[in-house]
C-alpha cells in the first residue's frame, strides 16, 4: 500500500472513530500520536484530519448540494468520512489531481463500505469535480456571481425597474 493511500486510511480511522466517539478528531489524532502502540500517524494524514475538521461545514454543505437525495447525517459513517477526505483533496489539496482524489475515494469505500458505496462517492465526488473550478477557495468564476444574502434579494423581472430613456428625453446629437 502507498504511503498516502495508508495516509487516507489512518485519516479515515480517525474521523471514524472520532464521530462515534463524539469527540473532536484533533484531539482523538492527539492521542492516537501520543499513543505508545498505536500505528504512526503520518503528516499527510495529519494534514487530512486537520484540514477536513477546519472546512467541514463548508464541506458538509457542498455534499448536501450535491448528494441527491442524502443529507450527510443520514449517509453510512464510513462513506461520510470517505466523502469528507475526497472531498477535502479535490478542493482544497492543489498537488493531488482531481482524478486521484476520486479514485482513492473509490478504493476506500470499496473496502471499507457497502456494495453501493463505491458507486455513490464515485457520483457524488464526480459531480463536484465538475464544478471544482468554481468551489475551490481564493478563486472564482470566470463570469461573477453576485453573492445573494437572501432569496428575495433577487428581483422580479417583471418588477427590474426600465432604465431606458423616456421616448420624451431631449435627443443627445
Amino acid at each position: 500500500m502507498r504511503a498516502r493511500t495508508r495516509a487516507r486510511k489512518r485519516a479515515l480511522d480517525v474521523l471514524f472513530e472520532s464521530e462515534a466517539r463524539r469527540e473532536d478528531p484533533v484531539d482523538v489524532l492527539a492521542q492516537r500520536q501520543e499513543h505508545p502502540d498505536a500505528p504512526p500517524v503520518s503528516e499527510y494524514a495529519t494534514m487530512l484530519v486537520t484540514g477536513v475538521t477546519e472546512h467541514r461545514e463548508r464541506i458538509d454543505q457542498i455534499l448536501t448540494e450535491h448528494s441527491e437525495g442524502w443529507s450527510v447525517p443520514r449517509m453510512p459513517a464510513v462513506d461520510r468520512a470517505v466523502l469528507r477526505i475526497g472531498l477535502y483533496e479535490l478542493l482544497w489539496v492543489e498537488e493531488i489531481d482531481d482524478p486521484v482524489a476520486i479514485t482513492e475515494a473509490v478504493e476506500l469505500a470499496r473496502v471499507l463500505s457497502t456494495d453501493d458505496s463505491p458507486r455513490f462517492v464515485n457520483g457524488v465526488l464526480g459531480r463536484i469535480a465538475d464544478i471544482a473550478e468554481y468551489l475551490r477557495p481564493g478563486l472564482r468564476p470566470v463570469a461573477p456571481v453576485p453573492a445573494l444574502t437572501d432569496a428575495d434579494d433577487v428581483p422580479d423581472p417583471d418588477e427590474v425597474p426600465d432604465t431606458s430613456e423616456p421616448d420624451d428625453a431631449p435627443d443627445a446629437r
